[in-house]
């Protein structure tokens, strides 16, 4: 009679290597990779020390902030621009990006809908903000508008993909006992999946309203409109304690912006 092995076992760490040797072959190949990508820069001390000392005199150059009139009315007008932008990007944005994620979402749309579905939020997301907005600025020139369509682009590719897999985890049955009373496709929908995903829906879009007050900065430095452009303008007239207050104010309102969607989405959880 054959008797059981009861000797005790090594424990071994799971491991991703089928061995020590592609282990540390990964390794060796990472490490040259990041001191090629060094090496590749040309950081040298002498030009870190260079910059060290210009970095030491723009800052000098930038106190105290300036908050005279004019230049208060000037970084409140870019301001407002840009909250405006980012509240009409992120409204377009998810009207959009709704209907996008029930086509990539594998569980619900057949397959050449869920291809298209992922092929637009691949797209969307495969460029910057500031890629997009330089194309926009060339099709439709200078302004908020430039900015609301570069960030609505953006919001798509990113609202769709986590509402999509969001979706693919709902619980079937509730779609299921939907169906068994008799509803439509679009009823289905409607009662089955939209509640389910409902609170993940508005903390999503509190999110990415965060995201574009942040990113409406950003595409105004290549004419898209709001804060940026005002901040660009004051580096490029050396006007340094100006841009100083402009730093200040977007700091500022991106810190309301964070305390907000905080704020909202322990609300909805």
């Amino acid at each position: 009679m054959a008797t059981k092995d009861t000797s005790p076992r090594e424990w071994s760490r799971p491991s991703a290597f089928y061995n020590d040797w592609v282990k540390y072959g990964v390794y060796l190949v990472i490490t040259a990779f990041v001191l090629w990508s060094f090496y590749n820069m040309r950081i040298s001390p002498d030009r870190m020390l260079q910059g060290a000392d210009q970095a030491a005199g723009l800052l000098t150059s930038m106190f105290p902030p300036e908050w005279t009139p004019r230049k208060r009315d000037l970084l409140i007008e870019g301001m407002v621009e840009s909250i405006a932008m980012s509240v009409i990007a992120t409204v377009i944005g998810v009207a959009i990006s709704l209907p996008v994620a029930f086509m990539a979402a594998e569980n619900l749309a057949p397959k050449p809908v869920y291809a298209v579905g992922r092929g637009l939020i691949t797209v969307s997301r495969a460029f910057h903000e500031l890629i997009v907005a330089i194309i926009v600025v060339k099709a439709v020139g200078f302004g908020a508008l430039a900015g609301v369509i570069a960030l609505s682009y953006k919001t798509v590719g990113f609202f769709s993909k986590l509402l999509a897999e969001e979706i693919e985890d709902i619980d079937t049955g509730q779609m299921e006992a939907v169906e068994a009373t008799g509803a439509n496709r679009y009823q289905t929908m409607l009662f089955g999946v939209v509640p389910q995903v409902l609170p993940r829906i508005v903390g999503l879009s509190i999110y990415r309203w965060d995201i574009n007050i942040r990113h409406s900065t950003v595409v105004g430095i290549v004419g898209a409109g709001g804060i940026g452009a005002t901040l660009l303008n004051s580096f490029d007239k050396y006007d340094y304690d100006f841009s100083l207050s402009i730093i200040i104010a977007i700091v500022a309102v991106v810190l309301v912006g964070e305390v907000v969607s905080a704020y909202v989405r322990r609300r909805i959880q």
